[in-house]
């Protein structure tokens, strides 16, 4: 038998030289165990889950300057816990300060609420907890949680304990780790919804948050579970919506891979169906799969859209039937509704009942805001609310809607807003947010003013969304808003550095059935200073109103086809 010789390779300038070995990503399936970065480390080394401990024992007996650096902003957020803002340091320094520098000696907390339900007992215990202990501080943020501010490390053992005799957590609220799992706000007694999806998200939260072996993901897991397409899912690291298979019934669709912040992308439909007893097992198994093969060394590729993105779904569905230890069944894309659905006004429920959506401004709330809330819940319906991933609330089971709605406007909450305070949506912002450059709550109440005043008189006014975002990392969803605002320091007329925005236009997900998600539309140079900012938004509404083909034309058809001299 001849043996056969390889010729040798040609040697040319590129294959002179040895191919360069591909940097381990840390993806522990692969052996890749060791730290390869400063948070990767402070968890190799602890389980932050086990901070509590010390925050109960030590840091909140001895105060804030007794807390370890690793404890202080790493571990913590493991239980809810940022440092906040310093007040008084302008947003020109948000990138040059060190952490020491910026932080204050006072605490963001996130209360978690899981598919966003709170009773009247508990909307009470945020009140209590509110006026005591935060300053009467309290929002309503866009993946339904409750947001608080100047916690003292010295009162947080005393929160906990008033949050959890009323079932109540700040568990995994922050940190890299499960975060609250978004769903309907109208679960369980939505008049369009064909199966509960409650009993998935409740054994999730029960059986996986604060479970160490999920404790110690590459960055944070994003998830949503509902059967209405009444939530952000294009948005999630993972996201089940209902679906109809046409041999097994109702169930859900799986979506993979999104996320926003500096790179967007959004998820991708894995094609596969899940029975609702399934969906807990399957979130799991995406969690383990994460957990192993994500990216752990550069934190900006640490989240699963870029694993997917390198992987594709097929592989993706291939390694989580591995993990799951079955296959998944082929099954369909949801069924879009004709218009996206709006829970804000009175709304029928399943059972003759009605619920009642409300909209403050941009989600901004308070504690005695909140006790009044739980008065006026128990006082027109059962005591249950629930929060929506667009900072807005409804209560539920109301026999009677207009006496609740006299009531609501009189602690600042419009059933029957208008279309700018319905729609507007602003991240916390430079007042308490270390990583923020402008201001956006207080802003997105001046700018909701100013065009309800300005345009109140126009007919048809379009349903806009605005989203104000204080830096480049959108959690208020800058690039998927009609007009989004992503905060920055621009020039202004006399030249100097002020705060202003980047804009983003025509952005969209995929919430009814003639739309298609998109991310908007980002012309060089379009900018705003936050002065200027009502007076843009005026302007491209106008445009809008009389550039669009009709009153159905979405805004991001118009924006699509526009000259840009249009969206100046």
């Amino acid at each position: 038998m001849t043996e056969t010789v390889a010729a040798p390779p040609v040697r040319t300038a590129r294959s002179a030289r040895p191919a360069a070995a591909k940097r381990p990503e840390g993806q522990w399936a692969l052996g890749e165990r060791e730290p390869l970065n400063a948070n990767e480390e402070f968890k190799a080394v602890e389980d932050p889950l086990l901070v509590r401990e010390r925050i109960e024992r030590v840091y909140s007996r001895e105060g804030f300057a007794s807390i370890d650096p690793d404890d202080l902003r790493g571990r913590m957020r493991w239980w809810g816990l940022y440092t906040q803002r310093k007040p008084g340091i302008d947003g020109g320094k948000t990138g040059s300060l060190a952490p020491e520098e910026l932080e204050d000696e006072h605490f963001m907390m996130r209360v978690r609420s899981d598919g966003g339900t709170l009773d009247a007992a508990q909307l009470r215990a945020i009140a209590d907890v509110s006026m005591r202990f935060a300053r009467n501080t309290a929002d309503v943020t866009d993946r339904q949680n409750i947001q608080l501010h100047w916690v003292r490390i010295e009162d947080v053992p005393a929160i906990w304990r008033r949050l959890e005799e009323v079932g109540l957590s700040t568990t995994e609220a922050c940190g890299d780790c499960p975060r609250v799992i978004v769903g309907s706000p109208v679960a369980g007694v939505g008049a369009d919804e064909v199966l509960d999806a409650t009993p998935a998200v409740r054994e999730i939260a029960a059986r996986y948050i604060g479970d160490p072996s999920l404790s110690n993901l590459p960055r944070k897991y994003k998830s949503a579970v509902s059967w209405l397409p009444d939530v952000p899912y294009e948005i999630n690291d993972l996201a089940f919506l209902g679906a109809v298979h046409p041999e097994h019934g109702p169930g859900f669709g799986m979506w993979v891979g999104g996320g926003l912040s500096t790179v967007p992308i959004l998820a991708q439909h894995v094609g596969v169906w899940v029975p609702l007893a399934d969906v807990p097992d399957v979130w799991a198994a995406v969690a383990r799969l994460f957990r192993d093969y994500g990216y752990r060394r550069l934190r900006g590729r640490a989240r699963l859209k870029f694993l997917v993105a390198d992987w594709g779904v097929e592989k993706f569905r291939r390694v989580l039937e591995e993990y799951l230890g079955r296959p998944l069944l082929d099954g369909p894309a949801p069924a879009l509704p004709p218009a996206p659905i709006d829970h804000i006004g009175v709304h029928p429920q399943n059972d003759g009942l009605s619920y009642v959506g409300a909209a403050p401004v941009a989600g901004r709330l308070s504690g005695t805001r909140l006790a009044a809330l739980a008065d006026l819940a128990e006082t027109h319906g059962s005591g249950r609310v629930r929060l929506t991933p667009y900072q807005k609330l409804l209560v539920l089971d109301v026999a009677d809607p207009e006496p609740l709605i006299t009531d609501l406007a009189e602690i600042g909450l419009q059933a029957r807003p208008s279309p700018w305070r319905r729609n507007t949506m602003a991240c916390t912002g430079i007042e308490y947010c270390k990583l923020a450059i402008v201001e956006t709550k207080e802003r997105a109440a001046t700018l909701v003013a100013e065009l309800e005043k300005r345009l109140s008189g126009e007919p048809d006014l379009p349903d806009l969304n605005i989203n104000l975002n204080g830096c480049p990392n959108s959690c208020a969803r800058t690039q998927v808003a009609d007009i989004g605002l992503k905060g920055q320091l621009v020039a202004d007329e006399d030249g100097r550095q002020v705060e202003g925005f980047q804009i983003h236009l025509g952005g969209s997900l995929s919430l009814a059935a003639d739309q298609e998600g998109g991310f908007g539309k980002k012309l060089r140079g379009l900018k705003t200073t936050a002065a200027d900012l009502p007076d843009y938004v005026e302007r491209v509404t106008r445009a809008y109103l009389a550039g669009r083909t009709s009153p159905e034309e979405p805004f991001a058809s118009w924006v699509a086809r526009c000259e840009e001299s249009d969206l100046q």
